[in-house]
């Protein structure tokens, strides 16, 4: 994610702060700064919301660790001002799967919580729980209140947060993947709408949660409905077979010429036959700004890239793709380029596939007409 750095690195997953949570971070130490009027009671309020990240943390934690049973890897855990955000390299397919992930977050806020209240009655620091709140209280009955609110708030049935995902696995045991995350999402919206609503008259923060929950819900059916669309055809039907490739030795300004004639925007770079790397667009424009157009593509090309093969699904290869954040795959058979999968002609592939169904033509027809188009 842009404009975050990373803080750290716990069971070989990445922590980063985004920028924004810095100004989380001031708001808070010049509000109590304002209240207080004290070093003291800042340096509490700041803490305070540093405890509370580090619970969120371990709340992100509780989802990465139980994916990884399941063999799926955690990119990273982005901390935000709204909280934190795991990315999950998928979902688990079996629903049961997708249960246990999702409930293991939350469970984690439990146990802290719990952890807590065990202690505080142990040493007889425990408070009426009615006279507990956020900002009063001893420091370890905010936390475990924080934890307590987390919990909760995490399992309400507003997709794409925890509950959102309970319910999806729990419909997804008795119908389709897809239908159920249909159903998820639009109780997702449902609940953005009724915060939205509510924000409007309370706290204006709940104005963001909706707008979070409306769009995730909404990016969480659409990527759902593409791997479903994607399903069963093999990446040889959406590749480009017509491209052009570039040689190490090569010149940038060759480069920049084949982006001004057509459309392609990324290069494999060929050594013979074999494909030694690829020239990003992205990288060109950064070399052109930095050391002009005279410098060999060998010393601009990405050489840790990901390729395809012909027989490979297409949804795995559109996943290997938004995992490497990269626009191009190339496809090699036997070692051989042989074609280029790109974000752009997967997109005109659905909608191909899309005009073709709306005609009412059988599944094997359509998988004829579209096998003729790629």
């Amino acid at each position: 994610m842009k404009w975050s750095w990373k803080i750290a690195e716990i069971a070989g997953i990445g922590v980063f702060m985004h920028a924004t949570f810095l100004l989380l971070i001031g708001w808070v130490a010049l509000s109590t700064w304002l209240e207080t009027r004290s070093l003291a009671g800042t340096l509490a309020g700041v803490g305070f919301i540093l405890a509370l990240f580090a619970c969120v943390v371990l709340h992100e934690f509780g989802h990465a660790l139980t994916a990884r049973r399941y063999g799926i890897k955690t990119r990273d855990i982005t901390l935000l001002p709204i909280g934190g955000v795991a990315r999950l390299e998928r979902m688990p397919e079996d629903p049961r799967q997708e249960l246990w992930v999702a409930l293991s977050g939350p469970a984690v806020n439990g146990v802290i919580a719990a952890g807590l209240f065990l202690w505080l009655q142990l040493t007889s620091a425990l408070e009426p729980i009615m006279q507990l709140t956020i900002t009063s209280g001893s420091f370890l009955g905010r936390v475990m209140l924080v934890n307590v609110s987390l919990a909760a708030f995490n399992l309400v049935p507003a997709f794409p947060m925890d509950g959102g995902r309970v319910v999806r696995a729990l419909l997804a045991m008795r119908t389709d993947y897809t239908r159920a995350t249909q159903i998820a999402a639009a109780l997702g919206q449902g609940m953005a709408l009724l915060f939205g609503f509510l924000g409007m008259f309370t706290n204006p923060f709940l104005l963001f949660i909706a707008l979070f929950v409306w769009i995730g819900a909404g990016q969480e059916a659409s990527t759902v409905q593409m791997r479903t669309a994607l399903g069963g055809i093999p990446a040889s039907r959406a590749m480009v077979t017509d491209f052009r490739s570039l040689a190490p030795g090569d010149r940038l300004q060759q480069a920049v010429d084949l982006i001004l004639a057509g459309s392609q925007k990324d290069f494999p770079v060929l050594e013979g036959e074999r494909l030694v790397g690829v020239l990003t667009r992205d990288g060109l424009l950064e070399a052109l700004a930095r050391r002009g157009r005279d410098v060999p593509v060998a010393e601009v090309m990405r050489r840790d890239f990901t390729v395809a093969e012909p027989g490979q699904m297409l949804e795995i290869a559109l996943a290997n793709l938004q995992a490497c954040q990269c626009r191009t795959l190339p496809v090699l058979q036997q070692g051989r380029l042989v074609g280029m999968i790109t974000t752009d002609n997967v997109g005109e592939f659905l909608m191909m596939q899309a005009a073709l169904g709306r005609q009412g033509r059988s599944p094997l027809e359509r998988g004829r007409a579209i096998s003729s188009i790629g």
